[in-house]
């Protein structure tokens, strides 16, 4: 650009404006960088202690041979979950066929329940690979399902910095294992 001036320089202050509007959270970078909350402070990978605790403590919607689904604790919006496989794997890579066949399958489970009990408009699936990709709890593999609603990030979110979840975990875990297909809760 030229030296002149655009609305960008003059809304978003210093450096070469790029086009993109941010919403700055610094608040999440203890959350991102694994510092609290996550458990890996203690030296325990919390994925691998999840299938160790009841389905109800350990907020387990589904227990597979070789990955289980569990309710993500920070969760983005309601009914957010995760397909985790049961070895503490950290690359899609190392997974074996199996693993893999079963995770597809299990995240095909999910998002049959989430429609069954919640209706969303959409889903986000996704795998973060590594801490710079955005895994907090990168050294163990899971997949991620977010059900998405027109509206969900509204006015509470971006001003507020709030996220509103309608539900409690435990009521949205029953929920949602009482739905999953082919369990018998």
């Amino acid at each position: 650009m030229s030296g002149e001036s655009t609305e960008l320089d003059e809304l978003w202050g210093a450096g070469t404006p790029d086009g993109f509007r941010r919403l700055w959270a610094p608040h999440r970078m203890a959350y991102i960088a694994g510092e609290t909350g996550t458990g890996e402070e203690s030296g325990q990978c919390p994925l691998c202690r999840i299938p160790t605790r009841s389905d109800e403590d350990g907020l387990v919607l589904h227990r597979g041979e070789r990955v289980y689904a569990v309710l993500n604790l920070h969760p983005y919006n309601p009914g957010h979950l995760m397909v985790v496989p049961y070895r503490h794997v950290a690359g899609l890579d190392e997974l074996d066929l199996e693993e893999s066949a079963e995770l597809v399958a299990v995240t095909q489970q999910a998002v049959r329940a989430l429609r069954a009990v919640a209706a969303p408009h959409g889903f986000n699936v996704g795998i973060n690979l590594g801490h710079v990709a955005g895994g907090s709890l990168a050294d163990h593999l899971h997949q991620h399902v977010v059900p998405r609603w027109g509206g969900d990030a509204n006015f509470i979110t971006v001003v507020g910095q709030t996220k509103v979840i309608p539900q409690l975990l435990a009521e949205t875990r029953s929920r949602l294992a009482e739905a999953w297909p082919g369990n018998s809760r």
